[in-house]
């Protein structure tokens, strides 16, 4: 998953980790909803951002791999605060 130059943008403007985080599973949601699925965010404490997988991606036995091999990932990359990603 590639975040886009808009994403980047966005970043910069957000105010806190929450709402960052927010717009940068705005770049990711295309991607799972191709497959059928979606992602929700529930909150962001201490650097742990916790989502919810719904949809095909909410019973999905790959939905690990895609939470730390893909949201994980981009999140931290993107947000240096971001310690982990949990699914709630």
């Amino acid at each position: 998953m590639q975040v886009t130059a808009q994403a980047k943008c966005l970043l910069v403007k957000g105010d806190g980790v929450k709402e960052r985080v927010q717009e940068v599973l705005e770049t990711i949601r295309p991607a799972l909803q191709a497959d059928g699925g979606d992602i929700e965010l529930v909150d962001v404490v201490d650097g742990v951002v916790k989502v919810r997988l719904v949809g095909a991606c909410g019973g999905c036995p790959m939905s690990q791999i895609t939470l730390a091999n893909g949201v994980e990932r981009v999140l931290k990359q993107e947000i240096p605060e971001v310690v982990r990603v949990e699914p709630v």
